[in-house]
């Protein structure tokens, strides 16, 4: 099941939160009406999960339903993404609109402190948080995500990409072959890529389309690809597993250095994985992360 809690985010930006499993045992439960707001969870840690750039909570259905055996495990759709809320203003789009939204969840949620599993740029997201407010983060897992700047060729290249985009998509079907397949950015086959950016597409009277703005995507990236985001990390004081895909965007020299640098850095990586790393082999997404999270107790 998938359960809806409404949260209030940076500037009074609706964020739609989401549970994917058995409800937590509470002593009070508000439906949406009352902003989903929860009080209690059974003394259950928090969880809680952040998507990257074009994704949604959806994306970790999976993660999130065996996470809840044990913790109350909550997914985030963005700013800009899923069924939140996309303002139209560019500013909009800053990182500290996207740290301040994550800040307002914790807190409103009752989640913290918690642990932030993010996913490129969620994991950025929430790597921010976690230097600026250590008191609400105990933990972080960061998937897939560069801390080098990208520069200017990489967001040239994005908005050529976007431009590729063959939409309206007339079916699904046609969606999950063009990114499974067709894609000029797709090496080889790569089924879980299409069901991925199926995902994140609404039917409209001509035919599919992404749910989000490619426009807005592109101000949420330019916030943060000209820049290096070394410095944050040092800052990090909680325990953080840095994640990778063996086939990747984050290279495993990179991932190592950020080990290095953070604190109290640990490393794992995920065999036949791509960027999408928890999409693509969620079991061994699992049994990388599982071990460092039993480290963090349950409490």
């Amino acid at each position: 099941m998938a359960r809806r809690i409404d949260v209030t985010g940076a500037g009074g930006v609706r964020l739609a939160a989401w549970e994917f499993g058995d409800p937590p045992k509470t002593d009070r439960t508000h439906d949406t009406r009352d902003n989903g707001l929860l009080s209690g969870a059974g003394g259950l840690p928090g969880v809680l999960l952040l998507h990257g750039l074009m994704g949604r909570a959806s994306h970790w259905a999976p993660t999130a339903r065996w996470l809840s055996a044990r913790h109350r495990a909550v997914a985030l759709d963005q700013r800009g993404h899923g069924r939140s809320d996309k303002p139209p203003q560019a500013a909009a789009y800053t990182r500290e609109a996207y740290v301040g939204d994550v800040e307002a969840a914790l807190e409103q949620l009752g989640l913290g402190p918690a642990v932030l599993i993010g996913h490129a740029m969620g994991a950025l997201t929430a790597w921010q948080l976690a230097a600026k407010r250590p008191d609400l983060v105990r933990g972080l897992i960061i998937c897939d995500m560069r801390a080098s700047a990208l520069g200017a060729a990489s967001q040239h290249t994005w908005t050529e990409w976007f431009r590729a985009w063959p939409v309206p998509f007339a079916t699904l079907a046609d969606v999950r072959k063009w990114f499974g397949e067709d894609d000029p950015w797709v090496e080889r086959p790569n089924p879980a890529r299409g069901e991925f950016y199926a995902e994140v597409m609404a039917e409209s009277p001509d035919g599919w389309r992404p749910v989000f703005e490619p426009e807005q995507m592109l101000r949420s990236r330019e916030t943060w690809v000209y820049d290096a985001h070394w410095e944050e990390l040092t800052q990090v004081r909680c325990p953080t597993l840095v994640v990778r895909g063996l086939d990747g965007e984050l290279g495993r020299a990179e991932a190592q250095e950020m080990v290095r640098v953070l604190p109290h850095g640990q490393y794992a990586e995920v065999a036949d994985a791509g960027h999408l790393v928890h999409y693509d082999q969620p079991e061994a997404w699992r049994a990388a992360i599982e071990p460092f999270l039993s480290t963090l107790g349950e409490a």
